[in-house]
């Protein structure tokens, strides 16, 4: 019996050495000639011009001009089918599951709707000794969240301090950032961190720590919390929320 994590190949010939001229034209931007395309599979090109004439046919590829194939805009078509069942929701929830179990804290998945971020996902217990004072489609300030700041962190100067015009920086605590000089030294770090902190800023006695979720087009889509006790949240699972968020962009297409 062949081991689970063995190399498995096509049952039929023939769609292996389809999936090998797709890898080839996938790795290239411009068009590839038919004599580069046999040299890098080993087929013989009367071979290999067969299988790509019938792919042309159904427009996985494309023929520009005589003798040389790039990818057809069926295979976009499809992508984008794919794409648009990929749910952030759907590819977080196992992940974050995964995430809590390991802290015993609520971990969060928020998205941002315009100044304001929602929360859309919450993993937590009863063993967390902190009750959710934000639940799932809550709001908050962007400047009072640690997945908030990661998309401030994601604006430039202008619309950070457009930002803070509209919404004059209120507070919500006496740590909550009200000035837009300390406001831009925090997005200053969260950038080179990588990871945005809330200290008691939305609530007293709550502490979180935030890391990015980026989709296919390296985009911050989603963010992902752990939100504990003031006294509970520690540091090492900095690298364990960063594990898990980048195993959700995986997952969402992000390849960076």
């Amino acid at each position: 019996m062949k081991p689970k994590d063995a190399q498995q190949t096509p049952a039929i010939q023939v769609l292996e050495r389809m999936f090998a001229l797709l890898d080839v034209l996938a790795s290239h931007q411009d068009p590839v000639s038919l004599k580069a395309l046999s040299e890098a599979t080993g087929l013989h090109p009367s071979t290999a011009h067969r299988i790509l004439n019938d792919l042309t046919l159904g427009r996985f590829v494309d023929r520009p001009e005589a003798g040389s194939y790039r990818l057809g805009m069926r295979m976009l078509e499809l992508g984008n089918l794919v794409k648009a069942r990929l749910d952030v929701r759907d590819a977080a929830l196992p992940a974050m599951r995964e995430l809590h179990k390991f802290t015993h804290q609520p971990v969060n998945l928020s998205v941002r709707q315009g100044d304001e971020i929602v929360y859309i996902e919450r993993t937590y217990s009863e063993r967390s000794g902190m009750q959710v004072v934000r639940a799932v489609g809550g709001r908050a300030p962007l400047h009072l969240t640690s997945v908030g700041k990661l998309f401030l962190a994601s604006d430039d100067s202008p619309r950070v301090r457009a930002y803070a015009t509209r919404t004059g920086l209120s507070g919500h605590t006496r740590n909550s950032l009200t000035d837009i000089g300390a406001l831009e030294r925090e997005l200053a770090m969260v950038r080179q961190r990588g990871i945005a902190r809330d200290d008691e800023e939305l609530e007293l006695g709550v502490r979180c720590m935030a890391a990015g979720i980026y989709d296919d087009q390296a985009k911050l889509v989603a963010g992902l919390s752990i939100s504990a006790p003031a006294d509970r949240l520690e540091e090492s699972w900095v690298v364990r929320l960063k594990e898990t968020a980048a195993q959700i962009s995986s997952a969402l297409g992000y390849r960076g």
